[in-house]
């Protein structure tokens, strides 16, 4: 795959820092690689484990020439210094719960249209299944790629909550730890025509979260037991910067 823009200058500094690291402190199983589109933009929808697995699903993007843009929560725009590296690495604030929750949508529909690729986690946070098992997931991801009319690739990550179980601070990088990635086929959005309900919005982001799970029983060589989280009704810890 040849990328389809260059690194921005704060992101150069960031691989060229912890690529070194990851090399040597993980080891790496990473597979579905032929699925990945070969041109255009496109978005990708991995699940979200724990705080390290933005960086480490980073260092999978960068291997794969790809620049890494993700979907951010806007108070950590707000964050001094925090802040002004996300814009500088042209990160994407996403606005929940208000007016603005659409403009950011837009910017990744843009960003896509014009070739990026955007990760973007279906979940919106770090799962809250005691076994780490994806959660349901909200609609960003899927009304990303069906208004830009761009495929929509499922990814599971399995090893990062090794490292940092989510919402713990805990952080255990000893004994090296595997990181999985596996790439699924894209989801088919045909179905959904050019103004798709609510209903039928909810009805593919659920085989986007179908799909993900299933890429990671995979790797985990066995399946949920329990009921799949609902994020519409959870409630999450708040971080330190939401707090604030």
């Amino acid at each position: 795959m040849s990328r389809t823009r260059p690194l921005p200058p704060v992101l150069r500094v960031v691989v060229w820092v912890l690529r070194p690291l990851f090399m040597v402190v993980t080891k790496r199983d990473w597979r579905g690689d032929e699925h990945l589109p070969t041109s255009g933009g496109f978005v990708l929808a991995p699940n979200h484990l724990s705080y390290i697995d933005p960086f480490l699903f980073g260092h999978w993007l960068v291997d794969h020439d790809i620049p890494p843009r993700f979907l951010v929560k806007d108070p950590l725009f707000a964050v001094p210094v925090i802040g002004r590296l996300l814009r500088r690495a042209e990160q994407i604030p996403v606005y929940r719960g208000t007016g603005a929750a659409a403009d950011s949508l837009r910017a990744a529909i843009d960003a896509v249209e014009s070739g990026s690729i955007v990760a973007i986690y279906p979940e919106g946070t770090m799962t809250r299944d005691p076994a780490a098992w994806p959660m349901s997931g909200r609609d960003g991801a899927v009304r990303t790629a069906h208004a830009a009319g761009v495929p929509l690739v499922p990814v599971a990550q399995w090893g990062p909550q090794e490292i940092m179980w989510p919402y713990r601070r805990e952080f255990r990088p000893f004994p090296r730890k595997t990181i999985h990635v596996r790439v699924g086929a894209p989801i088919d959005l045909s179905d959904l025509g050019e103004s798709p309900t609510q209903e039928q919005i909810h009805a593919a982001t659920e085989r986007l979260m179908d799909e993900i799970t299933a890429l990671q029983a995979q790797i985990r060589g066995e399946s949920p037991t329990t009921p799949r989280i609902d994020v519409r009704t959870l409630k999450k810890p708040k971080t330190r910067y939401e707090e604030s």
